[in-house]
């Protein structure tokens, strides 16, 4: 679609349209990966420079002092999983940065698709509340995001500036004064003024790579929520198609609305199915460090302080949060996309007319088919998969405790 159609609209249904993106948005346009739907070469280029200039800070400021550190503690299982709460985190931003960099142009169309749907919203007063009502629900995971990105950024650099460091164990890498980041560096970060500027830099560059991680990820939601909103008005239609005037007319738009949406979803998998393996790994690598930990407090009868226990049980809720969003997005979708399926296979299609019959053909035949958000092209993101994950991550608890023992 010519985005440049859309460039000037103005007007009570542009507003519900900057009212869905605006919160993704700000996160995204930060670091330049908003896919714009008109843009010139030279914004295009201060873009693309935005965004190596943030996956550089959270590479070098941030994934690499944090592995040097992880070489120098290696061995020692409680040291590496403070550390590895972190680093994986970092890894899976920087996977995140440039996957989503890389396909952003083939989100664009999926962008101008949005604005086009929020414009037609006015034609129905019915699908306008649906859509407002799938919207809405983007835009309250993504303000609890932004929220649990505050409440890390408290304990993560807030405290650490007062002196109140929230490691949960002692670091042989530690420069002894508190930092953000269990990280390791060339230089000494104990003396004026190179502890400053760390201290600045890794605040910046934590900053940055939090906006990253909750605007990539939100996005995601952002466009199933009002995909699945579009298969709700599909379904509506093909429930109540006698109803239409022209109910020929009407299904074959029908059916063109369900092949553009499938392809979006197809673009959505294809971008973001790199990201989710990522995340797939390092959850239950986290998860049963987590676990582990918890285990090992028990068994040893440390005490933690209030801030330390906030702090742990904000990570594993962070953590946990995520993968289950991840999974329960792909759910939804999929509900979604049998629904189309069943509400096309319930139209009274043997008394109309043969013709119509037929159209009928390619929401049967497609619909037959499961539609899947994947981790890597081989796990399907279902409810399901996330619960055998949980499993699996639990036998691991089991082995690290042995081998600690």
């Amino acid at each position: 679609m010519d985005g440049s159609k859309y460039a000037g609209y103005r007007g009570a249904y542009d507003d519900y349209f900057e009212w869905a993106v605006q919160l993704n948005r700000f996160a995204l346009d930060l670091i330049g990966l908003w896919p714009k739907i008109t843009q010139s070469q030279r914004q295009k280029l201060l873009c693309d420079l935005r965004v190596l200039a943030v996956f550089l800070g959270v590479t070098l400021g941030v994934l690499i002092p944090s592995i040097h550190s992880l070489i120098k503690i290696q061995g020692d299982i409680m040291l590496m999983m403070d550390n590895l709460q972190f680093t994986l985190p970092a890894v899976s931003c920087s996977i995140r940065i440039v996957i989503f960099w890389w396909k952003k142009e083939a989100i664009v169309p999926i962008m101008s698709m949005i604005a086009e749907d929020w414009i037609r919203a006015h034609e129905s007063e019915q699908e306008r509340r649906i859509m407002i009502r799938r919207a809405r629900c983007a835009r309250v995971i993504i303000t609890c995001a932004y929220c649990i990105m505050a409440v890390a950024c408290f304990f993560i650099i807030f405290l650490p500036a007062f002196g109140v460091s929230m490691r949960l164990t002692p670091n042989i890498t530690d420069p002894g004064r508190p930092m953000p980041l269990q990280t390791h560096y060339v230089y000494d970060v104990t003396r004026w003024p190179q502890y400053q500027l760390t201290f600045i830099s890794q605040t910046a560059y934590i900053f940055l790579a939090m906006m990253s991680y909750t605007g990539i990820d939100n996005f995601l939601g952002l466009m199933i929520f009002h995909i699945c909103g579009q298969l709700d008005i599909l379904k509506d239609r093909l429930m109540h198609l006698d109803k239409y005037i022209n109910s020929r007319d009407m299904l074959r738009s029908c059916v063109a609305k369900h092949i553009r949406l499938l392809r979006a979803i197809d673009v959505i998998e294809d971008t973001y199915n790199i990201t989710l393996l990522a995340l797939f790994v390092y959850f239950a690598i986290l998860f049963a460090f987590y676990g582990f930990r918890i285990i090992s407090l028990f068994d040893e009868g440390n005490d933690l302080s209030l801030a330390h226990l906030v702090y742990f049980i904000s990570n594993v809720f962070n953590i946990f949060a995520h993968m289950c969003l991840y999974c329960a997005l792909g759910e939804i979708l999929v509900a979604q996309c049998n629904e189309i399926y069943y509400a096309a296979y319930s139209n009274e299609w043997y008394s109309a007319d043969p013709k119509v019959g037929r159209n009928l053909l390619p929401l049967l035949i497609r619909g037959a088919k499961p539609v899947y958000l994947t981790a890597g092209k081989v796990f399907p993101m279902t409810m399901a998969t996330f619960c055998g994950l949980i499993k699996t991550s639990a036998g691991y608890i089991s082995v690290l405790h042995t081998t600690r023992n």
